[in-house]
């Protein structure tokens, strides 16, 4: 009888964009028996300072980390030992007060880790795992019914090669998403958000120490706008400026005066942190950048093809699930190839009908996002539904699992997420007016029996 393995061995895959989501698969995909080549169009950024793709840094949760699990234990530890936790937001208001929310209960946390670290640490155990690693080559087009593909060399030659299974995990500008754009039947929807940002560093002090408090998400909430801060293992903090394109335009980048007149005026404390002459050199220099949200279904193509990551999926960067999806891209279609025995057909049909729906709701998920980090937090109702939120949680622990640890802390669906947030949503609503109710009767005790009952 044949193993599970002995199916896929012989079986070639491969993976075109070693970044973080196709690096990682290709791991994977090699440990399961496949025989796996990795394409990049760009050099192997071990050996050069060209960038992986956008710098803001990651926040890795649970779902990444079960991807991670999934490659060997051992990564999994070498990258959360170069990461740093996070337990929740730290808000910042207009007069310098901080006020902390969160994420979850006891020790639980996301960690911050650097785009750039984590994508070298996953491409030298790419090539650990015996993946056949290809830099320079351009997938210029590919055959989705045969796995013939063709690739443009940095010298300007072509060379040819075929797969079992070619793997798309090329980012938001996907070439093997383009060639499934040319089929019938392919829907595909690109949406710019009339938002952008601008990526700033705050220097550690000179004794390479933190400015701030380390294990935060720093947030300053603006209503429409905000500005982010993610601590990084040297004592700096990546920062992120979130606004509406039109609030750019209204800062001159010319005028040292007008940056500093709006930091001044919107992010007080800031000022200093960054430094004067920092944060002007810094938003002279660096871009405005956009931020897509990309929807297409399907995501195979008969048995050669499927597209895995911001490929399939691209989404705005505002619930920090962007990286965890596409790892659990891997987890999923690795689980399903082994459930159809390796029938690469039946799992690819099966792959793209229960991934699309959890796509599209992480997607929805992470626009509804950049309104709670920008706007809701400021609301005292919000930080009242939080405490509610975790009362009910603590009450009823199986039953009440709020949204943010839904998404960051267990492995729960998103569809199902969205459908169970829902109707939480509506308890939340009544628990709130019966709390208050029984603040002014003085009965705690009686709340929660109420809030019990209205959960069954």
């Amino acid at each position: 009888m044949f193993s599970e393995r002995s199916r896929s061995e012989g079986k070639s895959v491969a993976i075109v964009g070693a970044g973080l989501v196709g690096s990682l698969c290709s791991v994977i995909l090699s440990k399961k028996g496949y025989s796996v080549t990795l394409y990049e169009s760009r050099s192997d950024l071990r050996e050069s300072g060209e960038s992986a793709g956008r710098s803001i840094n990651l926040a890795l949760s649970e779902r990444g980390r079960t991807a991670l699990r999934l490659a060997g234990a051992e990564i999994e530890t070498e990258i959360v030992d170069q990461a740093i936790p996070m337990y929740g937001r730290m808000l910042h208001s207009y007069t310098g007060e901080k006020t902390f929310v969160p994420y979850g209960k006891g020790d639980q946390c996301i960690l911050s880790i650097d785009r750039r670290k984590l994508n070298e640490t996953l491409l030298s155990k790419a090539e650990r795992s015996n993946v056949t690693l290809k830099f320079l080559h351009k997938l210029t087009s590919l055959e989705l019914d045969t796995g013939k593909m063709d690739f443009k060399l940095s010298d300007g030659s072509e060379v040819k090669d075929v797969a079992d299974l070619v793997v798309g995990a090329d980012g938001a500008y996907s070439a093997v998403r383009k060639c499934f754009m040319r089929k019938l039947r392919f829907n595909y929807s690109q949406e710019y958000i009339p938002h952008a940002y601008k990526e700033l560093v705050m220097p550690s002090n000179p004794d390479g120490s933190y400015k701030m408090e380390t294990n935060y998400l720093h947030i300053w909430p603006r209503h429409t706008f905000m500005l982010i801060a993610l601590p990084n293992p040297d004592g700096t903090f990546t920062c992120t400026l979130f606004m509406p394109l039109d609030k750019f335009d209204t800062i001159d980048v010319d005028s040292e005066d007008d940056i500093i007149r709006f930091f001044e005026s919107e992010f007080p404390d800031s000022v200093e942190l960054f430094g004067r002459n920092e944060l002007v050199t810094q938003y002279q220099t660096n871009p405005v950048s956009h931020l897509p949200s990309i929807k297409c279904f399907p995501y195979h193509s008969g048995s050669k093809a499927v597209i895995i990551g911001d490929a399939a999926h691209a989404m705005v960067p505002f619930y920090g699930q962007g990286m965890n999806a596409g790892f659990e891209d891997c987890t999923v279609l690795v689980g399903l190839l082994e459930k159809h025995l390796w029938n690469v057909g039946s799992a690819l049909e099966e792959y793209s009908d229960t991934r699309y729906p959890d796509a599209t709701a992480i997607c929805d998920l992470a626009m509804y996002n950049y309104v709670e980090m920008r706007s809701h937090v400021l609301s005292t109702t919000f930080l009242m539904r939080k405490k509610v939120d975790g009362f009910l949680n603590w009450l009823m622990p199986r039953t009440f699992i709020p949204l943010y640890t839904m998404v960051a802390f267990t492995n729960i669906p998103y569809h199902t997420v969205v459908l169970r947030r829902e109707w939480q949503d509506k308890v939340i609503g009544r628990c709130v007016w019966i709390f208050g109710l029984a603040s002014v009767a003085g009965s705690v005790t009686i709340a929660a029996m109420i809030a019990k009952k209205l959960m069954t």
